[in-house]
């Protein structure tokens, strides 16, 4: 859960402070999100046309009770997300689907599509950035039907965001992105009887669901064109530390970290998600029982995503 935000006046902003936001055009200052350390930074919010800049209470290492006593009256209210982030949320969110639909249709009419693929993904990435509890919120609210689009999208957002907590620079975080957008591919090309079905599957059905990362993996392959990192995504995002998982049945070193990330990512927001079969579980809940299935993931990525949503 985000701790409390907090609304300063930019003049008492001071390095220690978590900036959620700087209430300015992002032309002015880009950066959300961060810790404020550098005297550069400070220096451009002073100089920005912000009045106010949002912080988080929790993430700071300052005394923010001290900071409040000088402020004028009525500036601490929670002060959760302002309506201009909750627009461009939406619109982020939106931009995702609308480029993921367009990238995802070509590809399983045989049509390498990667450039919506890539806006989809940066898109997400952009939502899961500004305001990750809000995106992942949003996507609850649309239509069912849209689900396996949706997922992916907050997948992609999810893997995105994590590369950049890890540092992997900007290409990387880009085609993490992507491999987020593309990882559930082969789930495109189950029947949606299946895919829906309220009721619990049957043996046959079962091995078809299963089927999905083999079946992505093989179409994307004979497409050509999509790099061995998201075919990798794609293929093995089911395999677990243990071996228990598949279609391969790796284990430990065998899975590359940023399959790892998918896995992580992928059960996070199937957890928190509601399915026909199932009730969503809260973020607190999903992220404690992941946590307690190190023979499943790693635990040092679920302390990351849980970094998140503080």
């Amino acid at each position: 859960m985000i701790g409390v935000i907090l609304r300063f006046p930019k003049n008492l902003v001071q390095a220690g402070l978590y900036i959620e936001a700087v209430e300015c055009p992002s032309a002015e200052f880009p950066r959300r999100r961060f810790m404020l350390e550098s005297e550069e930074d400070l220096k451009s919010i002073l100089l920005s046309s912000a009045v106010d800049v949002l912080v988080s209470q929790q993430k700071s290492r300052v005394d923010v009770a001290a900071l409040l006593e000088r402020a004028p009256a009525g500036y601490f209210k929670p002060a959760p997300l302002s309506e201009p982030m909750r627009l461009e949320t939406s619109a982020a969110l939106e931009g995702a689907m609308d480029a993921m639909r367009q990238g995802l249709e070509a590809m399983v009419d045989g049509n390498i599509d990667m450039t919506h693929i890539t806006e989809a993904a940066i898109a997400a990435r952009r939502g899961v950035e500004n305001a990750p509890e809000l995106f992942v919120e949003m996507t609850r609210l649309k239509a069912k039907h849209k689900a396996t689009y949706l997922h992916s999208v907050v997948v992609a957002g999810l893997m995105a965001q994590m590369a950049v907590l890890l540092e992997y620079d900007d290409e990387m975080v880009d085609e993490i992105g992507r491999a987020g957008i593309l990882h559930d591919i082969g789930k495109l090309l189950i029947p949606n009887a299946i895919l829906n079905k309220p009721g619990k599957l049957n043996a046959v059905e079962w091995r078809m669901i299963r089927s999905h990362p083999e079946i992505g993996y093989r179409h994307m392959k004979d497409l050509g064109g999509v790099s061995e990192l998201i075919l990798d995504v794609c293929r093995l995002h089911h395999e677990a530390l243990d071996g228990s998982g598949y279609p391969l049945g790796l284990k430990d070193e065998q899975i590359i970290p940023v399959v790892r990330i998918c896995t992580v990512c992928d059960v996070f927001d199937a957890l928190t998600s509601v399915r026909p079969y199932k009730k969503a579980w809260t973020t607190a809940d999903a992220l404690t029982w992941m946590y307690d299935q190190p023979h499943m993931f790693d635990r040092k990525l679920i302390l990351r995503l849980g970094s998140m949503f503080r």
